[in-house]
């Protein structure tokens, strides 16, 4: 599905790729996990990302097998969500009238968040066209699709409208692109002054190279983390400031923690990122930038 463009917005229907690229595309227009798809159905806000803060383990004393899964599901759902609202408080001062950036959607419960929050209009883009369709469709149902809006396209080049946003962020995406190409569109996109957000994992660079950890969870998304440090270099390099940098790690082990327990929504690398977390090699960072 292919949204029109704005004014001043080139028409993108069919995003440039690369080879990996189109493998990346191939992977999310395929996948269906329930710790995605379960997890949104609780409330229609789909995320694709991890979740923050203290989680409730008494839901694992539940006896009842059906009710035991329902509340675990619930609770990763609160720890996920508190996440993409920990993300949009860092958005900066935003309005109805301002629009915002949404790098790397997925099925877009973080536009969903930043609209609801300030009202503002949100443009999301991912490069798979299923995800696309489904967010519009979620946008219809809500009856905010006039102003959240969905487009499958390459973040890398969105054919959006330079200057147009007062705000954007990518949500745990980083890792599918080159950070240079990245920052570049997103200080493309942003006015003067705009803020840019990104929460990601990255490995630890005073460890020296990636950890078998993180090799291993490349692997599993068919991702490529970047070191801490490129991502200060690459915003240096792309007019992007950073003005707040906050370690979430062990904000995030709780969700970890939770999510090994829910038979019905593991994927195997629960026990991967805690290991990471714990040994150091692998952070869970939120970074704010002013574009100037």
């Amino acid at each position: 599905m292919t949204i029109a463009p704005d004014a001043g917005t080139k028409a993108a229907s069919v995003p440039t790729q690369s080879t990996y690229q189109t493998r990346v595309a191939d992977y999310w227009n395929a996948e269906e996990n329930p710790v995605n798809l379960e997890l949104g159905k609780l409330d229609d806000l789909y995320h694709h990302h991890y979740g923050i803060g203290a989680a409730d383990r008494s839901v694992l004393d539940e006896p009842d097998p059906d009710l035991r899964r329902e509340r675990i599901t619930t609770e990763l759902h609160r720890l996920e969500h508190a996440q993409a609202e920990f993300l949009a408080d860092r958005l900066g001062s935003l309005s109805p009238t301002d629009r915002v950036f949404d790098a790397g959607c997925g099925r877009g419960g973080g536009s969903v968040t930043a609209h609801l929050r300030y009202g503002c209009h949100a443009d999301g883009v991912t490069i798979s066209q299923k995800q696309a369709e489904f967010a519009n469709a979620q946008a219809r149902k809500r009856g905010i699709d006039g102003r959240v809006r969905y487009h499958h396209r390459n973040m890398l080049d969105t054919g959006l409208q330079s200057g147009a946003y007062a705000a954007s962020w990518n949500n745990e995406s980083t890792m599918y692109v080159e950070l240079d190409l990245l920052f570049a569109e997103h200080a493309r996109l942003l006015r003067r002054g705009g803020r840019y957000v990104t929460i990601t994992g990255c490995y630890n660079d005073t460890y020296g190279r990636a950890s078998r950890e993180v090799s291993l969870i490349n692997a599993h998304y068919i991702c490529d983390i970047h070191p801490r440090s490129e991502y200060f270099r690459a915003m240096a390099r792309n007019r992007l400031v950073p003005v707040h940098v906050e370690d979430l790690t062990e904000a995030t082990i709780p969700y970890w923690e939770l999510r090994r327990e829910a038979e019905h929504l593991v994927t195997g690398i629960e026990d991967t990122f805690l290991s990471a977390y714990r040994n150091g090699s692998f952070q869970y960072l939120l970074i704010a930038a002013d574009r100037v």
